[in-house]
């Protein structure tokens, strides 16, 4: 190449003819240096000639000597890579654009960063060579350099078209061959890489890496068995990656001929595509494992398939679905079956996920649907299945035992077979029944009524009658629940739980209307019969002694409350003042008055031992026994300074003394009632008795001076007084509502304080309550509640409270619960009270008084079990929510022993929680799938559930299960942002592990 540069500069030389003739001195001195620097360049001397060149360039004046030394001067500086090289190449065509060595120059420089590897350079150069100036041989050097370069910059179109054109060259062809065949087998043109290939196949440099490709290639072309043997040859020669890809290549071999067992070894030996495995090979080995009935390794393999929607995919989930039923994993092959049935692929798998999904669902509940919903879907997308009968049969006995009631009633109002009318009868029985659990009565009717249009199955027409009793009753329909209850008798057998308490039921019933000849023939038929729960037998001893003591049958009523008494669960202290008063209706005194000493000896802590003081007191007064009177009627108003009987002891003690002459201590008896109880009508009956008093004493004036001080006395206007109020409460006793209300509010209006203002403000509440005003009767119960206490105080207390509860004002409910509590004589009214404190101090976020009140509730036997169940969840969430979830997890353990309903959801739902925070994660699974089964309706915590359930699984190493409930818990419950929010949580916690070792998982951002 240099000599021919050398030629060149001599032949313009010679054609410079008369320049040449001319040279001078200077001329030669100038040749003979450019030839010095021209040998330093040929001996690779490159700045020393970089030095000479540019020296030269700069003193001639010679074009062609300033032209060849361009020329060098560029070319050098690409050698030595100096900065602005290619600058000096331009520059030097630019300068010189006739110059011979333009083209070389390109060549030079692209074949100068060819052979340095820099390939996207050496393309910038080749691409200005005009390849018509170059020789046959630069012109092979050039096509094989320039689609090399286009080769290894992937360029594949250009890389082939210049590689093509020396395949023939003795110099390139081989290399070219191998390029191109390369080329073919990476656009997996297997038939034209075997052909380029074959050419090239006894060049030992390609032979090992063409080993590896013809394995590919074979692979490729379904030749599995060459692919085998050629992969098996060529893997202990490789290098680690190529030794995994062969691996690969063998045992895809190997499973696609169906030869899993030998697969298997190969197939686990990949390394996967820069560390990581895709679903595809994930599902390889699994299925290979699955066809050797290794069902824990084939679960294992399939279980990482996350997220994946393609028929690889369905496959795979459908005979993970297998996989865990072979292994007795119901839930886990739910998710698996649901996911391979939701994509259509695979017709035929789909079909077959859809059933099994839809007969599991059956058989183990649904957390995402009901199953009678899973049923009629796959009814209907496959109607000529041969499991159509099967799956109908299923579906009418998924309505009662999904619990789902609300769904299936939708489902099975459009179906008129009478399987079907027999399911909805029951069905419509067990939402009334799940109403009348969570208290809504009136709603519950309606289901009840419908189940009874289908009088199809005797025992649910039994059942439904027996319960719309129940919902009457709680109504205060009682006439109506009498006709349903006796209309349950009249269909009913003797197994059912109902009929063992029917009679029970009737006797409440016939009580609540005061006909309680009928309610005691029942109640005594009840307590002859029964065996069961002794609480419920106490109680109907209690209301038989009551019907027997209103009756005036109080031998009976003796006996009655002495069977209550024996029985010790509940009102013992009732039933024992009961019969000491009876006792005293039988004319006999004495052992009335020993009855009632026994009873203040013996329930120091009764809500009715200030009535036994009271009744000891007037029995003593009875048998003239004064001074024992008075002695107890003290005792009692210094011990029960807030009862109501209070100010009637005062009244009697003063009457004692004022039949004995004792006018002064008769005087002040009277004169401390009617300043500390004013306007009871013990204060007025004391005003009244004192007038007489100071009149004997002759001291009329004292009596004038002192009754000014009492505000609610005015002498002149009593009469008036008297008159409006007693009108008025006329109208109330005769049921005259509307005027009723007309004339206690003329009365309160006109008399301010009245004689009769607490009765008037007490009767006028309650007409309000009656007619559903509860606005209007708060204030007047409040002026009850905040005037002095009487018998109209404890009444006031509760209509008060419950409304403040009903308008979840609880700070205001509070104090009068308070009260309540305290001063309340009957016990329904203390378990009111205590039972609403606990719920508003948690409403309230005073979770230790809630705690504290849900406590004294639960002391109380007589509780059923809707007040336990609110007792225990008050304790268990007061708990979670201070982080005592030592306590919270015991506490929702009596919860579940007690609730229905959503209360009995959440209890399962945190015993699954507990159960997952203690790493019980195969337990806590069983406790939501149980939930899912028996709670479907309870959404919310379903959902909550599924959460503790994946995240069971995420630790458990299910990431297919994990991964799929979330999604599908993302999918289906947005109503509740928690839980979904805390879903999104997890699931992205999870697919960012998996992607580590998994190249199909896609992460959120």
């Amino acid at each position: 190449m240099i000599r021919s540069k050398i030629l060149l500069f001599l032949l313009a030389i010679v054609m410079s003819g008369q320049m040449l003739a001319q040279q001078s001195a200077i001329y030669t001195n100038d040749q003979a240096e450019y030839f010095k620097a021209l040998s330093l360049y040929n001996n690779k001397q490159y700045l020393a000639a970089q030095d000479m060149f540019t020296d030269i360039q700069r003193k001639s004046t010679e074009q062609v000597i300033q032209s060849e030394c361009a020329y060098y001067i560029a070319n050098i500086a690409v050698r030595l890579n100096q900065i602005k090289a290619d600058n000096l190449v331009e520059q030097f065509v630019t300068d010189y654009p006739t110059s011979p060595k333009r083209n070389s120059a390109y060549m030079d420089v692209a074949d100068f960063y060819f052979k340095s590897g820099k390939y996207a350079h050496a393309k910038k150069w080749y691409d200005r060579v005009d390849e018509r100036s170059l020789t046959a041989f630069e012109h092979d050097r050039y096509n094989f350099n320039k689609g090399y370069t286009a080769f290894i910059t992937k360029n594949y179109g250009n890389a082939k078209t210049y590689l093509a054109k020396v395949e023939n060259s003795k110099t390139y062809g081989a290399q070219a061959k191998y390029y191109i065949g390369y080329m073919a087998y990476q656009s997996d043109d297997a038939g034209q890489a075997n052909q380029y290939f074959d050419q090239v196949k006894d060049q030992s440099k390609y032979k090992e890496k063409m080993t590896y490709y013809k394995a590919d290639l074979n692979f490729k072309l379904g030749k599995f068995e060459e692919a085998i043997a050629l992969a098996k040859e060529q893997i202990p020669y490789s290098s680690r990656d190529e030794e995994s890809e062969l691996n690969k290549i063998v045992g895809e071999s190997y499973f696609n001929l169906g030869n899993y067992d030998e697969a298997i070894p190969y197939l686990t030996l990949y390394t996967g595509k820069r560390g990581k495995w895709s679903n595809t090979d994930y599902y390889q080995l699994g299925y290979a494992y699955y066809k050797q009935s290794d069902y824990d390794r084939a679960i294992s393999e399939f279980n990482k398939i996350i997220s994946g929607n393609n028929s690889v995919a369905q496959n795979a989930y459908y005979h993970l679905g297998e996989s865990y039923i072979q292994l007795g994993k119901k839930t886990e092959a739910l998710n698996a079956f649901r996911n391979a049935s939701q994509m259509d692929y695979v017709v035929k798998i789909q079909e077959d996920a859809w059933y099994n999904y839809a007969k599991i669902s059956y058989e183990i509940g649904n957390p995402y649907e009901s199953v009678p919903t899973v049923l009629s879907a796959y009814i209907a997308k496959y109607p000529e299945s041969p499991h159509r009968a099967n799956a109908e049969s299923l579906l009418v006995d998924s309505y009662i035992t999904s619990k789902n009631y609300k769904e299936a009633l939708k489902i099975l109002e459009s179906k008129k077979d009478a399987t079907s009318k027999e399911a909805y009868q029951k069905v419509s029985f067990y939402r009334g029944l799940e109403l009348v659990e969570e208290e809504k009565y009136t709603e519950a009717l309606t289901f009840f009524d419908l189940s009874l249009k289908e009088l199809i199955n005797t025992e649910y027409t039994a059942r439904a009658n027996f319960w719309k009793g129940e919902c009457n009753y709680n109504l205060n329909n009682y006439a109506e629940a009498v006709i349903d209850f006796k209309s349950f008798n009249l269909f009913s057998g003797t197994h059912t739980e109902e009929h063992e308490v029917v009679d029970y039921s009737l006797g409440y019933a016939y009580f609540k209307q005061k006909d309680y000849n009928q309610a005691t023939d029942y109640f005594s038929t009840f307590t002859k019969n029964y065996s069961g729960d002794q609480v419920k037998l106490n109680d109907a001893y209690l209301r038989l002694a009551d019907g027997y003591f209103v009756s005036s049958n109080y031998e009976a009523a003796i006996k009655a409350y002495d069977s209550a008494i024996k029985l010790s669960e509940i009102e013992t202290d009732y039933a024992a003042f009961q019969k000491a008063i009876s006792y005293g209706y039988i004319g006999n005194s004495k052992t009335k008055v020993s009855e009632l000493e026994r009873f203040i000896d013996a329930y120091p802590k009764s809500k009715l031992r200030d009535d036994a003081m009271y009744e000891l007191g007037n029995a003593y007064t009875k048998s003239n026994q004064n001074d024992r009177a008075v002695a107890m009627y003290n005792t009692l108003s210094s011990e029960y300074r807030m009862s109501s009987l209070t100010p009637k002891a005062m009244l009697r003690e003063g009457l004692i003394f004022y039949n004995d002459n004792k006018n002064q201590k008769a005087l002040e008896r009277f004169k401390l009632v009617a300043t500390d109880y004013p306007s009871t009508p013990e204060a007025i009956q004391a005003v009244s008795t004192a007038r007489l008093i100071y009149i004997d004493l002759g001291e009329v004036d004292a009596y004038a001076t002192w009754v000014k001080t009492l505000d609610y006395v005015k002498v002149t206007d009593a009469d008036l007084d008297n008159s409006t109020y007693q009108s008025a409460e006329k109208r109330y006793l005769d049921n005259d509502v509307d005027d009723a209300i007309k004339q206690f509010n003329g009365y309160l209006n006109k008399f301010k304080p009245g004689l009769h203002t607490n009765q008037a403000h007490f009767y006028l509440a309650q007409l309000y309550y009656q007619k559903g005003l509860s606005v209007n009767a708060t204030p007047h119960y409040k002026s009850v509640v905040d005037a002095p206490r009487s018998e109209f105080t404890e009444e006031a207390l509760v209509r008060l409270s419950q409304s403040y509860l009903d308008g979840k004002n609880w700070l205001d409910a509070l104090p009068v619960l308070q009260r309540l509590e305290t001063e309340a004589t009957f016990p329904q009214n203390v378990v009111f009270a205590q039972s609403n404190l606990m719920k508003a101090n948690y409403q309230l976020s005073k979770y230790n008084s809630a705690v504290s009140y849900a406590e004294k509730v639960l002391a109380n036997k007589s509780i059923d079990n809707k007040i336990k169940s609110d007792a225990h969840i008050i304790i268990a969430r007061s708990a979670f929510n201070t982080n005592d979830l030592d306590r919270a997890k015991v506490a929702y353990e009596e919860v579940s022993k007690v609730a229905t309903g959503e209360t009995a959801a959440e209890a399962l739902y945190y015993s699954a929680y507990f159960k997952n925070q203690d790493r019980y994660y195969e337990e806590s699974n069983a406790l939501v799938q149980r939930l899912a089964k028996d709670y479907s309706s309870y959404k919310y915590f379903s959902a909550k559930g599924l959460v503790v359930m994946a995240n069971n699984y995420k630790e458990l190493g299910d990431a297919f299960q994990a991964t799929y409930i979330l999604e599908s818990v993302i999918e289906n419950f947005q109503t509740y942002k928690d839980v979904v929010s805390e879903a999104n949580k997890q699931l992205k916690t999870i697919k960012q592990e998996q992607a580590k070792t998994n190249s199909s998982v896609q992460t959120q951002d």
